[in-house]
């Protein structure tokens, strides 16, 4: 029988009926369950978050015949069913005042159906607040409480105080309710990608858990190497006699490609499973959960705070910026939250964390997908732009490869070149880090370094840029500090270019070559 793969089935009654593929990670449900009563735990999208909420909801259900053969069929003795409240924000738009209050009275008005309700009910958190109580009293057991992607609403908001103001208020009160019902409630877990106010949404829940970098959990949503081989060693096989590759290849290029995710410091990686399931699914390598969702939130938050983007490969920050909120519109607790950056390593001493790509396909999903929104393309034109950078840097036509750049800083949008230097420097960045998927790039800063080297099978560039000077004096530069002597001796064809730009242009003016 053909294997099933997951893909996009959050239900795990679902999942379990259909014999679908599951990686088994009840013995860390029975162990949240068994451990404490409300959590909060934040994951990138696509990680099995849902899986997750459903599988507890199954689990309370008092479900046993889905969990045969499953860990939690020997660790569970009793199988009680309780009654449960599940809340999922993920499927609305959030696009005004009154999107988040719907979907709220639509949820909060099937539970009156069960439960019942009073006129003197009327905000959510008063309407909530009653139907946890008649829950209980009707069931005879405490309520379990589950909540999807919590954080929907604000994400969808980033770039609108008001709106996200209006959503922050309603969630506070609503949230709210969990603290003040305690005696009622047998289990909370609340999920999302981001901490949105876990101080102000969350102020007086100070009883909620976060378990996000909690080294005991850093595997109850994705794929561990060791499930890997355990759960798809047939497909590692098959996948490398269908790419014909070894297996030690494949092995290598899953893990360079979708490995790589460490939630707390010094923890084992952590497969993306959405990238990984359609890899053996396809029987094919490809950039799959960067493609099921763009970051624009992500890009606002960049812009806004005008990020030098070089940074963001060497970031160090504390552990408390990691558990930060967004709410002071800071880029980089939100990016290493929603999975563009991860935890690379950490300095015991300081308490400070190293913060990178996790893998390629995040790394070059990303940079691809912020090229249109800083430089003169659109999304649909901008693959194409950079194999041809590519294509011209391979032959030598060093002309046209920068004729091709300076079409890229053309009509430059008037809320990035605020800062032209800046602005300049981040299409520079992502323009060469693609570029260097393809071919070998170090792009150094710093005074006394190499600005560029590009190396192909043919040619060696060197490269120095210049910000209000000349194209004659970046290429004297070059010979003076001898950037040239490590590549004098190759056998391929050199070249030593000087590029000056200018702030009056916004583009590049002239470059020489030598």
């Amino acid at each position: 029988m053909k294997k099933l793969y997951p893909i996009g089935i959050q239900n795990f009654e679902s999942l379990r009926n259909d014999d679908y593929l599951y990686i088994d990670k009840t013995a860390l449900v029975y162990e949240l369950v068994s451990s404490g009563r409300y959590y909060f735990l934040s994951r990138p999208r696509r990680f099995g978050k849902s899986l997750l909420i459903s599988t507890l909801e199954a689990y309370f259900q008092g479900r046993k015949e889905l969990f045969t053969g499953l860990a939690m069929e020997k660790l569970e003795k009793e199988w009680k069913r309780y009654p449960i409240l599940h809340l999922d924000l993920n499927a609305q738009k959030y696009d005004k005042p009154d999107s988040l209050d719907n979907i709220l009275n639509d949820r909060l008005a099937e539970w009156e159906e069960l439960y019942g309700s009073r006129p003197t009910e009327v905000s959510p958190s008063l309407r909530f607040k009653g139907i946890i109580r008649r829950a209980r009293e009707k069931e005879g057991q405490d309520v379990v409480i589950l909540i999807d992607e919590y954080d929907k609403p604000m994400l969808q908001a980033i770039g609108n105080e008001e709106l996200q103001n209006a959503y922050r208020n309603t969630m506070k009160a609503f949230y709210g309710v969990l603290k003040s019902m305690d005696g009622y409630i047998k289990f909370a877990l609340l999920t999302g990608v981001t901490k949105f106010g876990k101080v102000s949404v969350f102020s007086d829940l100070n009883n909620l858990e976060d378990i996000s970098m909690d080294r005991k959990y850093v595997s109850l949503c994705g794929i561990t190497d060791n499930e890997l081989h355990t759960g798809f060693e047939e497909d590692l096989h098959e996948l490398a006699a269908t790419q014909g590759m070894s297996y030690e290849e494949t092995c290598k290029e899953m893990k360079e490609r979708y490995d790589g995710y460490h939630f707390t410091a010094n923890s084992e990686g952590i497969y993306n499973p959405f990238s990984l399931l359609n890899t053996f699914k396809k029987m094919q390598f490809g950039n799959y959960w960067f493609e099921t969702g763009t970051p624009t939130y992500l890009v606002e938050l960049l812009k806004q705070n005008r990020y030098n983007l070089e940074k963001i490969e060497n970031v160090e920050t504390s552990a408390d910026v990691l558990n930060s909120i967004y709410n002071d519109g800071s880029a980089i607790p939100v990016i290493y939250q929603s999975g563009y950056l991860t935890i690379k390593g950490y300095d015991k001493v300081f308490g400070l964390y190293s913060l990178g790509f996790p893998n390629r396909e995040v790394e070059e999903g990303f940079i691809q997908f912020l090229l249109p929104f800083y430089a003169n393309t659109n999304a649909v034109d901008s693959p194409f732009a950079i194999r041809q950078f590519v294509g011209e840097i391979c032959t030598g036509n060093y002309d046209a490869f920068f004729r091709r750049l300076q079409s890229f800083f053309a009509d430059t949008p008037y809320e990035l070149a605020k800062d032209v230097e800046l602005h300049y420097q981040n299409i520079l960045f992502i323009v060469f880090k693609l570029i260097g998927f393809y071919v070998k790039a170090e792009y150094h800063t710093g005074e006394g370094r190499i600005d560029l080297v590009l190396q192909t099978d043919k040619y060696i560039y060197v490269m120095e840029f210049k910000l209000e000077g000349s194209a004659e004096e970046a290429l004297k530069q070059i010979n003076e500090k001898h950037y040239a002597l490590p590549f004098e001796a190759d056998s391929r064809e050199l070249f030593k270019i000087g590029i000056n730009f200018s702030k009056k242009t916004r583009n590049i003016e002239k470059w020489l070559v030598e």
